[in-house]
């Protein structure tokens, strides 16, 4: 979104400056597949009530699910492409939609905390409950209705079992979209009662197009290869690198983690991802962190060190444990970052001339 465009979505836990929010953004890139999957469906009047798109952060999933929101409400053919009928941003249905003001889609998604002004880090049970007072009203264009949860792997179980009651007992002409960038972590009642897509990381000609219309493609030739190789396909992943220093986060911690342990550029790091500004620095750390952990892993395990693979995905558990309990109890974030270092390192290092 360049700074000329009205902004319509209201700021949500993971807004990036100047980028247009999924509900905004009117051009669904890729994805081709899932798109004529559900189209094929529709056209034999067999929409699944629910369905979960499943992937990594970043390649879509979410601008997927409005652009799939603007379709059923528009009424409108698929488009000459057999694509999902495109809705302009000059489109009232467009535009009530991207401001979360349409009688016939809820978007839930993690809420403000009053207490700190920030975002709360999980969906809570009373946004879940929105549901109940959603779908008791009839819908205001007498078509579908559409409940958005993004992320749904954000749901604590006590959210989860209050949305498992509303898909057992589904309205007639009303679609859940469960965005969910680890379906793993939904109950398996939820996931049984769903269909799910799988949305695969962009390749590289669609990130460049996404990335080209956000304004966000480096003009060296070099520096475009390497944001697009290190960014595995997601277009979020990729704006925050260009945007954030998360080339230089990433970088620095992966020197950190498998080399000697330099106590003096552990405490740059940490100062740089920590502090009232640097949130999305902060998470670009955590993301990274939780990344060395499973690729270690996942070769451990390819190599047959069943021990060590167990240690490294122990770690992994730890280490999201330690993340989310730091954005839930507001802990010292310098602190956070500099004992993640000290783990990876211990961890990571080689030893004797082996990892």
């Amino acid at each position: 979104m360049s700074t000329t465009e009205e902004r319509l979505a209201p700021d949500q836990h993971d807004t990036l400056e100047g980028i247009a929010a999924p509900s905004e953004n009117p051009e669904l890139v890729g994805h081709v597949e899932a798109q004529q999957m559900l189209l094929a469906a529709q056209q034999a009047g067999r929409l699944p009530h629910a369905i979960v798109l499943a992937g990594p952060q970043g390649i879509g999933k979410a601008t997927f699910a409005f652009a799939f929101a603007r379709h059923l409400l528009s009424g409108a053919e698929p488009s000459e492409q057999g694509l999902f009928a495109k809705v302009g941003p000059e489109s009232p249905l467009f535009r009530q939609i991207a401001s979360g003001s349409h009688p016939s889609v809820l978007h839930l998604t993690r809420p403000v905390n009053d207490k700190t002004k920030g975002f709360k880090t999980v969906l809570s049970v009373d946004e879940i409950r929105r549901i109940g007072r959603f779908l008791s009203l009839t819908s205001g264009t007498g078509s579908y209705r559409v409940v958005i949860i993004d992320p749904a792997d954000d749901m604590r179980a006590a959210a989860a079992n209050a949305l498992l009651k509303n898909l057992e007992e589904p309205p007639e002409r009303t679609i859940f979209v469960l965005i969910a960038h680890s379906p793993g972590a939904l109950l398996p009642t939820i996931r049984s009662r769903c269909q799910v897509i799988r949305l695969a990381p962009l390749p590289s000609t669609e990130l460049v197009q996404v990335l080209r219309r956000a304004d966000q493609l480096p003009d060296d030739d070099r520096a475009c290869e390497a944001l697009l190789e290190r960014s595995e396909g997601s277009a979020r992943t990729a704006i925050i690198l260009q945007q954030y220093g998360g080339v230089e986060i990433s970088t620095a911690l992966d020197a950190l983690a498998k080399g000697p342990l330099d106590i003096a550029a552990s405490h740059r790091l940490a100062d740089a991802v920590s502090g009232r500004d640097s949130a999305i620095q902060f998470d670009v750390f955590n993301g990274r962190v939780l990344e060395l952990f499973a690729q270690a892993a996942s070769e451990a395990a390819q190599s047959g060190n069943a021990i060590r693979a167990k240690m490294l995905s122990d770690a992994w558990q730890k280490a999201r444990i330690a993340i989310t309990e730091t954005a839930t109890y507001n802990l010292d974030q310098k602190q956070h970052a500099l004992t993640m270092i000290s783990r990876l390192n211990n961890s990571l290092k080689p030893q004797g001339g082996r990892m």
